[in-house]
């Protein structure tokens, strides 16, 4: 009988199982502006690295691929635009002759770049240079570049770390009206490619915003530029507006919010909880920015009347138009309009304006899975509810909601129904509803977005009993007044050039939701001030925006791996039962050790800040 001897890791494996961990965060770290078709040749590299050797479509034609690429990345190479079709040739062999996923999948990557920025090849072949695009982007601050708004991380990051809250939303507020609100709710899309990946893990940027606002004191807004005499309308009093209306007043327009509903804040107020935006840390950001001589005309509806578009257009020299995506989307099942069926939005507007419903002992269902789908799930359990489930028709990895949201839904109690499709609605005889029948699904293959499409699945329709069903499935604009008087409409959204001016329709821009669709807080934030930027330069301006905060220069230090601090959260149990905030902020020691994690990329490598640290725009 032979011997079995247990296998036990080797120096050499460990090694390399620590190497392919270090790549993995050089991947994550891969900031904007990198030459796509080098990083596609880096891939395909490791990719051919990796075959077997057994079959000649990997062994050889990923070998040829690297080759052909190598040949367009050459400058001391003259070749034609006669290779991307033989590329294209070579790439399609392998996908469909490789015998393993190595040879098919690095094959797909390099058609998928073909199709993606085929505009790179053909500047690299015909002048042996990137495009400009990524000429201006190379190497560049990647928190900085990731955020939206352009807001100097790294800067008030450092404020932080020397204690000058005050000077740090200063500092943001060049880029950002709204430092409270995003400190609190911002999906931090900045922490996506923050270099400290390479070292452990990503600065808590928002977390060190949130220490920032809750320990700044009152900070004033800027001062006014000289009047310009030139007047701007802003039709609705959300995130987009309300940030164009801030940075046009600071440049010396007069600016007036015509808002539909009773307040200001848009989705701030009518779609957010109050546990996680507290009304008076949403007004504290509002009263600022009114503080700058913003007039404000609240429940003001444009209605069906043309002459309110046509009296705007002949009072002011700008209008711009801000009006969100405040309508909900129908479900498309039978009995959709029974009583106790409640669009999330207008659930969540109610409760903006105080007026708080009851689900007290009553079983709930929410349908969707994005983060209004968990918002209006964990408000439920707050008012009442017996029994809160989430009906969700693709996979829990597939929401849309952030990981922290539904893992938050899931903490307080609420149960998660992934992979059931509404199918029909049953009510009673007086219409109201009994509960909701769903068709199991099963994951098929991925869409173009790479989650998996869902597919009925061989089962019976199970029945879920309810009494109240919240529709969260996506929001819209109401654009109907708008295309009544000839502002163009594309698929329910206005139609603007990349100026943000609607097009062909002088003196009227446009921004926010009801262009893009439903997005993110800070993504409406950029469209507001890159909205005032063109505005400014349509009245015959060019203001510049600025501050006068010195930057720290970095502390010196070894920077070793260090844990991330995580903002902590009140027990579940506890912050179930009311609309408390849910957060707790960042001690002073926490702040600082987060903020020393920060590499300080404006200062070091080729991402740095040339010609002094404040911007302006």
């Amino acid at each position: 009988m032979s011997r079995l001897d247990i296998k036990t890791r080797d120096k050499a494996q460990m090694t390399v199982e620590g190497l392919y961990k270090d790549l993995e965060r050089r991947i994550i770290a891969s900031p904007p502006g990198l030459c796509p078709v080098d990083m596609a040749q880096s891939f395909l590299k490791m990719c051919h690295a990796q075959t077997c050797g057994k079959c000649v479509p990997c062994r050889v034609g990923l070998g040829q691929l690297s080759h052909l690429l190598e040949e367009v990345l050459d400058l001391s190479v003259d070749t034609t635009l006669d290779i991307i079709p033989l590329i294209e040739e070579t790439a399609i062999a392998i996908r469909d002759s490789a015998d393993c996923a190595i040879g098919t999948e690095a094959a797909k990557m390099v058609l998928h770049g073909l199709e993606g920025f085929r505009e790179d090849y053909i500047e690299h072949i015909v002048n042996h240079r990137c495009t400009e695009s990524i000429q201006r982007l190379k190497q560049p601050v990647p928190c900085v570049e990731l955020c939206p708004a352009g807001v100097d991380v790294p800067g008030y990051t450092a404020l932080v770390l020397e204690g000058r809250c005050a000077d740090a939303v200063r500092l943001i507020r060049k880029d950002n009206p709204f430092p409270t609100v995003c400190a609190l709710i911002c999906e931090h899309p900045c922490e996506a490619r923050c270099r400290r990946n390479l070292v452990d893990a990503p600065v808590n940027i928002r977390g060190l915003k949130r220490y920032a606002v809750d320990n700044c004191g009152k900070v004033p807004a800027p001062d006014r530029m000289p009047d310009t005499g030139k007047k701007v309308a802003i039709v609705g009093g959300g995130p987009s507006g309300l940030t164009a209306a801030y940075y046009l007043s600071l440049m010396g327009h007069d600016v007036t919010i015509y808002e539909k509903r009773s307040q200001l804040g848009g989705m701030l107020r009518y779609g957010i909880p109050s546990y996680r935006l507290p009304r008076e840390r949403l007004q504290e950001d509002i009263d600022t920015i009114l503080s700058t001589g913003i007039k404000a005309v609240t429940d003001w509806d444009i209605g069906g009347e043309q002459m309110a578009i046509e009296e705007l257009k002949e009072k002011f020299d700008a209008i711009y138009i801000s009006i969100g995506a405040h309508t909900h989307k129908s479900i498309g099942i039978p009995n959709e309009f029974a009583h106790g069926v409640i669009p999330a939005v207008e659930m969540l507007r109610a409760i903006g304006d105080n007026d708080m419903p009851s689900f007290m002992d009553k079983e709930v269902v929410v349908i969707g899975g994005g983060n209004v789908a968990m918002d209006v799930a964990r408000t439920a359990n707050r008012l009442g509810a017996a029994k809160v489930s989430i009906v969700y028709r693709r996979r829990r990895d597939d929401m849309t909601a952030l990981p922290e949201e539904v893992e938050g839904a899931v903490a307080e109690g609420c149960q998660l129904l992934t992979l059931k499709a509404p199918e029909k609605i049953d009510v009673d005889k007086d219409s109201n509803v009994t509960g909701l029948w769903v068709r199991p699904q099963i994951a098929g293959e991925t869409d173009k977005a790479g989650r998996p499409r869902p597919v009925d699945a061989q089962a019976d329709a199970e029945f879920i009993p309810c009494q109240i069903i919240i529709s969260a499935i996506g929001q819209a604009a109401e654009t109907k007044n708008f295309e009544e008087y000839g502002i163009p409409i594309k698929r329910g959204s206005i139609v603007t050039a990349s100026s943000s001016q609607v097009e062909k329709v002088p003196a009227f821009f446009a921004g926010g939701d009801c262009v893009t669709g439903p997005s993110t807080v800070i993504n409406a934030v950029a469209a507001g001030k890159v909205a005032a930027a063109n505005i400014d330069t349509y009245l015959g301006f060019h203001h510049s925006i600025d501050v006068d905060v010195d930057i720290p220069e970095p502390r010196y230090g070894d920077r070793n791996p260090t844990g991330r601090v995580e903002l902590k959260l009140r027990q579940a149990g506890e912050r179930g039962s009311d609309f408390g905030e849910i957060e707790i902020g960042m001690t002073r020691e926490e702040a600082c050790q987060e903020a020393f994690r920060c590499l300080r990329c404006d200062h070091y490598g080729l991402g740095s800040f040339k010609g002094g640290r404040v911007g302006q725009w």
